[in-house]
């Protein structure tokens, strides 16, 4: 198998993102497809992508890019798995697929340079590009996934996890320990990913200089307050064990408690009522999408 990439984007309606982001990745010579995953797009989203990609590829020779009709709104995982689910049904694919949004800018040698690292790091399974912020991802065994600060300028840097801006997985891994648990619908998930892959001896980490802009940020959501909360108790519950799930569930409670009465306590995405539903959930062992009411 040549040593390129399949390129998979997640979209949800917004097609003239995900087509320029798709312009983008096809334009590099180290891309053999695109796979867009629509995640339940309106109906006017879905035939504005399809004509939007339509006109990026005309008379542009090699380029391939399929989108892959999801149905309704999976999450980030499950729709990532569909395309990577494409990709390693043809055993003469690429050794590497690359899965962003919609709406990440990867550099022009971005995808080269993780190409590159992969040549060099022993068993590299899972890379994340650069976002420029100087951290990288590991995971505490109490609070979760956190971020430190860098201690490479350039080349590989070993994580415990690639973030979702950019990242790139080897099909040897992701046939070793499987795709996304489809549990976390959003967040969290690449931290799992990321120490089943180390556990099964798989390098993981971030090539410093593989640049990639990060998405749009909007709004803080008490979605995402919701499933950062919950999804980091299913984390700490699968790797860590009860017990450290069992502290990390009290902090929740602890924070729930302390931002109710004071405002200094509470994170940029602070609900009470997503923080209660969250908690509510663990304690249900209800997973997946989030409740479709949470304002």
């Amino acid at each position: 198998m040549a040593l390129c990439a399949t390129v998979i984007l997640v979209h949800w309606n917004q097609p003239q993102a995900c087509a320029r982001t798709a312009d983008a990745f096809m334009r590099m010579a180290d891309v053999d497809e695109v796979f867009v995953v629509d995640n339940g797009s309106t109906k006017e989203n879905r035939q504005a992508l399809h004509e939007l990609l339509d006109a990026s590829t005309n008379g542009r020779a090699g380029s391939a890019i399929t989108v892959i009709e999801a149905g309704f709104n999976s999450g980030f995982g499950p729709a990532a798995n569909r395309g990577w689910e494409r990709w390693l049904a043809n055993p003469d694919g690429s050794a590497w697929s690359v899965v962003a949004p919609h709406d990440a800018l990867p550099a022009p040698d971005s995808v080269a340079k993780m190409l590159d690292a992969a040549r060099t790091v022993p068993q590299a399974g899972l890379l994340s590009a650069d976002v420029g912020d100087g951290q990288r991802p590991l995971v505490d065994h109490v609070f979760g996934p956190i971020l430190v600060p860098a201690t490479s300028g350039a080349g590989f840097e070993e994580a415990d996890y690639p973030h979702g801006t950019m990242m790139m997985a080897s099909r040897s891994c992701l046939g070793d320990i499987g795709l996304f648990d489809e549990r976390f619908f959003a967040y969290c998930e690449e931290a799992d990913l990321g120490l089943r892959a180390k556990a099964a001896g798989y390098e993981v980490g971030l090539v410093r200089g593989a640049m990639v802009e990060n998405p749009t940020v909007g709004s803080p959501s008490p979605t995402v307050e919701y499933l950062m909360e919950r999804n980091t108790i299913l984390l700490m519950a699968r790797h860590f064990g009860r017990r450290k799930a069992a502290m990390r569930f009290t902090i929740m409670l602890w924070q729930l408690a302390a931002g109710s009465v004071s405002a200094r306590r509470r994170t940029p995405y602070w609900s009470t009522l997503a923080r209660r539903r969250a908690i509510a959930d663990v304690l249900k062992q209800r997973w997946g999408a989030p409740p479709q009411t949470m304002s």
